[in-house]
């Protein structure tokens, strides 16, 4: 097959790749196959999406969008980006709750790995998800809802793609709004130690960003709800507010980068970090994020920065965000409130795995969860000792996948082992 993901540290091992156009074709392809395993973006940086040996489904061409204005739902085929969606969503007066740093990844593959935006009162993407249709193992469409479903609902939800093929996805939306974005730089270390809750409490949502070079952030993104005169001031804890637009990565070009400097636009045109359409970070990388509990996030700070000089050569810049707690089974912020370190690396993958242990060694006094679609060491029991529904998904799986067609190596590590 010979194909790569988006950041190109990945092959893909699958012999097939298909490209339904309806439905049927995808229960009937489903059906055939013996070892399968769903394609979305591209964006995952392990092997969560492959399946040597077997086959690989695109649902790329099954994008379409229906709305339910009287309900405020919104349903989504399997190949739909939060790009497409978004745009469809404000011409028609409505808004997503949240949105992730880039508006290129697929809906359906970012709600399976529990992708998230920021905000202490905004949960996962995940948890828009008030239905969903997946095809299971015997080319059966089996429907879910938050309604109706009850438990089996919040275990299939961020379901890793062990359950099936999810071809559509119902998300709850709201009237759409205006926001703006200010970014500051060069905020104390000290001051995110001693104001960490009122930063974090100062915006809709907040990103603190920093490359670990020095007792600073480099850079606060505050992202705020446009309702009225701004009470913005000029000083962020004592960070300067930014003189011009800015691009999170060192060098990077902020004409990749959505619309800064307090000026008011579209939910859409704000929430992600960089633009639909434009190149997003900074491609040629490697990604790690670790969530721990979010009244651990100044100890975790701390942890991280007697590291700061191993970190610094190898990274290109990381982010510290928080989200809200949800109770979906395999969510890393299943039942907990969390802070996310997320870690955009240099493509030096044998230096960032030798140093990945260390990180995950600080990181462990915290219960620290991997990013499902990003790149970790972790020892496989050590990550299933960190969700407590793991022998209520392991028996949903069962049910809907007894032969284990979509049980590829890394689920095997990860949650059957």
């Amino acid at each position: 097959m010979a194909e790569k993901n988006w950041a190109g540290n990945h092959t893909y091992q699958a012999v097939r790749l298909h490209r339904p156009e309806t439905m049927d074709q995808v229960q009937e392809w489903v059906a055939k196959s013996t070892k399968v395993k769903v394609l979305g973006s591209r964006h995952c940086f392990n092997d969560i999406a492959d399946f040597p040996g077997g086959d690989l489904i695109s649902l790329e061409r099954l994008t379409g969008i229906r709305l339910d204005r009287e309900r405020r739902l919104v349903t989504v085929d399997g190949g739909v980006r939060y790009g497409e969606l978004c745009e469809y969503l404000n011409r028609e007066g409505f808004a997503l709750h949240n949105m992730a740093s880039l508006p290129h990844i697929t809906v359906a593959g970012a709600i399976a790995t529990a992708t998230h935006g920021s905000g202490e009162r905004n949960g996962s993407l995940a948890t828009a998800v008030s239905g969903l249709e997946i095809v299971r193992a015997d080319g059966e469409v089996v429907s879910l809802s938050r309604a109706t479903d009850g438990d089996r609902f919040a275990g299939a939800v961020v379901g890793l793609g062990a359950l099936g093929v999810v071809t559509r996805l119902t998300l709850d939306v709201e009237p759409a709004f205006d926001m703006r974005q200010d970014v500051y730089e060069n905020l104390a270390m000290d001051a995110v130690g001693a104001h960490f809750d009122e930063i974090e409490a100062s915006a809709y949502s907040v990103s603190l960003f920093t490359d670990w070079r020095s007792d600073a952030v480099n850079q606060v993104w505050l992202k705020s709800r446009v309702t009225g005169a701004s009470t913005l001031a000029g000083d962020f804890f004592g960070a300067a507010a930014a003189k011009a637009p800015r691009n999170p990565l060192p060098n990077g070009d902020p004409l990749n980068c959505t619309a800064q400097m307090g000026v008011p636009g579209p939910w859409h045109d704000r929430l992600p970090h960089f633009k639909y359409g434009f190149q997003p970070s900074n491609g040629d990388e490697l990604q790690t994020e670790y969530f721990v509990p979010r009244r651990h996030a100044v100890a975790g700070l701390a942890a991280l920065a007697e590291l700061a000089d191993r970190i610094c050569d190898l990274l290109w810049i990381s982010e510290i965000r928080t989200i809200d707690s949800d109770d979906h089974w395999m969510s890393p912020c299943h039942g907990r409130e969390s802070v996310a370190f997320h870690f955009t690396w240099k493509s030096m993958w044998p230096e960032v795995s030798a140093l990945l242990p260390e990180i995950e060694s600080a990181l462990a006094p915290f219960d620290a969860r991997p990013h499902w679609g990003k790149l970790f060491t972790m020892w496989p029991l050590t990550v299933q000792s960190l969700y407590p529904k793991l022998a209520d998904f392991r028996q949903l799986v069962m049910e809907f996948d007894p032969e284990g067609k979509f049980r590829n190596p890394y689920l095997e590590r990860y949650i059957f082992v």
